[in-house]
């Protein structure tokens, strides 16, 4: 079944590497999506694949070095995710 997600991520998580280091983690999963930083302080993810690999993706962020700059999250289901190519980091 196919889970698009969107988290927002607080904490220590603007100039630290937190984007470029999401990117290299999506790279181990069969996933499209984006992640941005916020002008709030906040990064956004979007991530879209099979449920199962979305949630092993985000798993293995709240896992990885960057758990140390996170100090909260929340999730919440995508209901019309926009369509990607890949995993990107977007500066919009």
């Amino acid at each position: 079944m196919i889970a698009s997600i969107q988290v927002f991520y607080e904490g220590n998580v603007q100039g630290v590497g937190f984007r470029y280091s999401v990117r290299q983690i999506a790279k181990g999963f069969d996933i499209t999506g984006a992640v941005r930083n916020l002008r709030d302080g906040r990064v956004e993810l979007l991530a879209t694949g099979e449920e199962d690999e979305v949630r092993a993706f985000l798993d293995a962020i709240g896992q990885s070095e960057l758990r140390a700059h996170i100090k909260k999250h929340s999730e919440a289901p995508l209901p019309n995710p926009p369509a990607f190519r890949g995993f990107e980091i977007r500066h919009d």
